[in-house]
């Protein structure tokens, strides 16, 4: 089914247009990632295809079956309002029905008031509605949203991020058969369990996506094609982010070749211009408008300004950082239990760990903005702290771009000896000069990111603090920020839910398993969630040699260990799951049956075949929550 269709859209923004004439088609089933520079249209874009905004010149044509719908990178809620009421906002019997059962049994300290619940239960199977809420009860509970009741205006920018995604999920997964899925940045603030489900999520369900994403490897698991926005232009790359990179090379390959010919022929014209007398004829005319072309394709600027970031760093003594049995918790959260670590030069350190469990802490601790609760925290007396932190900018009054780098420093250091303005230095980051007479608010969130780093660099840091700093940076930046950082002689220390970021620079990791406990991994986070499910692995195996080694005799009688008491939630799943087990068992049986006949055509064939392995997946599924729940009763 054709989804939307794009036909020559323009679109201005300040001095400039952000993209012209730009088209493009998306089929249902389609999985594009839109990349392009920080600030050349992408979110105007999404904005315009959600009806958000509005474009300058062209048309976009969305089939009046499809339903968009939008996770923008700030959602807005009413604050007033409980997360439930955000979530199922939609004024509709069944998910009213979901959204009361959830309420009544979301506390499984407190007993539900048995009259409510009873009656809720009675509306859920009036409505035929249990199969939509263990898919809601999947999401809530993979994103971490739990107390329902909560107020909006309590939650941190983490949990509305998550409640916005969990909205959009479970919006798409109603009703909407024919849905146009559009993301903007949806892994910030998911730390990396949640983004690797998401990633399944979205590659199971049967959903047309387009989105915007710094994450390389949540790009390649989840799309089929790239759209890039550049120089005003729309390319389309079939395939995952490896092949991207190779057809760009390409393509620009071939545009310099492109531009070389046209000034080669743009100078014989040049020249012949000069040459003609005033009186023209009809001939003359036609070969000067054609020389007009010829002029602009030679103008094409091919050069591509470059993150040059060969910056000057403070000298770094011997002795670095020492932490000696550092302690730290906040009330019953245990952060550190008697930590001990001592920095080396030149060492590259991934922080990874679920939320909340005082990975921010620690860099605070690092930086000194936090004080241990007990322990020593030694910094060398020539560490010079570059500070990249997800605040973001901090200015007390609205300034231009140009203005804000000078009141840091007019000229800046080069390693080489040299130095470079204020101005000159901005280019490097990509601010072009009419963009450093910009205001900073007027900045994409992009382009904000990118000043920000620009600032700390300013300071010449050997000891660089990177807390998610591949959030809001575009491909391009991202690639020259890694180039860097790979030539960077200070110490690193980053904490990133980006895998690939951190695949790329980090040689050991510091995991954050909770209560206190901080394992020093060697390795990056690819090797470590490979050891990690090798002992997963391991564990399984014991246990299943285990539950088949022959009993021994019991010598001394173990003590009873109280069981625990299954809440009446529970037992409803546990009673739900016998049911939806034994349906799906009856299905594979009659999908079989047809199978086994023979005699379908290949175009029925191939969706029963598909069914089967779904079927197999969710009775494997259902079967480890039935025997976890059984065990409990």
């Amino acid at each position: 089914m054709h989804y939307v269709t794009v036909e020559g859209l323009t679109k201005t923004f300040g001095a400039g247009p952000l993209f012209k004439d730009i088209s493009f088609h998306i089929e249902e089933g389609d999985k594009i990632a839109l990349v392009a520079l920080n600030g050349a249209g992408k979110s105007t874009l999404l904005r315009i295809l959600c009806g958000q905004d509005t474009p300058d010149a062209g048309t976009v044509w969305i089939h009046k079956g499809v339903t968009v719908v939008m996770l923008e990178q700030q959602s807005e809620f009413d604050a007033g309002k409980s997360i439930s009421e955000n979530i199922f906002s939609q004024t509709h019997p069944v998910l009213a029905a979901i959204r009361d059962y959830e309420l009544l049994t979301d506390d499984e300290e407190q007993e539900p008031d048995i009259d409510k619940l009873t009656s809720a239960i009675e509306r859920m199977d009036e409505l035929n509605a249990w199969h939509f809420d263990s898919k809601v009860k999947q999401i809530l509970g993979k994103l971490n949203i739990h107390h329902l009741d909560q107020k909006m205006g309590s939650l941190s920018g983490g949990q509305l991020k998550r409640v916005a995604l969990a909205k959009v999920l479970i919006d798409i997964g109603f009703e909407h058969r024919h849905t146009l899925l559009i993301m903007d940045e949806p892994t910030n603030h998911l730390d990396v369990s949640m983004i690797e489900w998401l990633e399944n999520y979205l590659d199971q369900e049967k959903v047309t996506l387009l989105l915007v994403t710094h994450d390389r490897y949540f790009l390649d698991s989840v799309c089929n094609e790239i759209m890039e926005i550049d120089q005003q232009q729309l390319f389309v790359y079939k395939g995952d982010y490896e092949n991207y990179l190779e057809k760009k090379a390409t393509r620009e390959e071939q545009d310099k070749a492109s531009v070389e010919k046209a000034r080669n022929v743009f100078r014989k014209e040049l020249e012949w211009m000069r040459k003609q007398p005033k009186a023209r004829t009809t001939k003359s005319k036609s070969r000067i408008d054609a020389f007009e072309d010829v002029k602009e394709r030679a103008s094409a600027r091919l050069e591509r300004q470059q993150l040059e970031l060969n910056v000057k760093m403070t000298r770094l003594g011997g002795k670095i950082i020492e932490l000696k049995k550092v302690y730290k918790s906040f009330g019953d959260l245990k952060i550190l239990k008697g930590f001990d670590y001592t920095f080396k030069k030149g060492e590259r350190v991934g922080i990874v760990g679920k939320n909340g469990v005082g990975k921010s802490t620690f860099v605070n601790m690092l930086l000194g903005l936090e004080q241990p609760d007990s322990g020593k925290i030694n910094t060398g007396e020539t560490i010079v702290f570059g500070n990249y932190d997800q605040r973001g900018l901090i200015v007390k009054e609205d300034m231009r771009v140009i203005e804000f780098v000078k009141n840091i420093a007019e000229h800046f250091p080069l390693a080489d000896g040299t130095k470079v303005s204020a101005a000159q230095f901005l280019q490097l980051f990509l601010f072009t000069p009419e963009k450093q007479y910009t205001y900073i608010s007027k900045l994409s969130g992009g382009e904000k990111r990118r000043l920000h780093l620009l600032s700390i660099l300013f300071r010449n840091p050997n000891f660089l603090v990177l807390d998610e700093p591949t959030n809001d940076l575009d491909l391009p930046t991202l690639s020259i920020l890694e180039e860097f950082l790979l030539s960077y002689q200070g110490c690193i220390v980053i904490v990133s839910h980006d895998r690939y970021f951190m695949d790329k620079l980090v040689d050991h990791l510091f995991v954050f398993e909770g209560a206190g406990e901080v394992r020093d991994f060697p390795g990056n986070y690819t090797q470590y969630r490979d050891w990690e499910k090798e002992q997963s692995e391991k564990g399984k195996e014991e246990a299943r040699n285990e539950s088949k080694a022959p009993e021994k005799p019991i010598v001394v009688a173990a003590p009873v260990v109280e069981a625990k008491k299954m809440s009446f939630k529970e037992k409803r799943e546990l009673e739900l799951l016998e049911k939806d087990m034994a349906t799906l068992e009856a299905e594979k049986k009659d999908i079989d049956a047809k199978l086994a006949a023979g005699d379908l055509p290949y175009e029925k064939l191939e969706p029963l075949a598909r069914r089967v392995g779904e079927i197999i997946q969710l009775l494997d599924e259902k079967g480890l929550r039935w025997l976890e729940l059984s065990e409990m009763n």
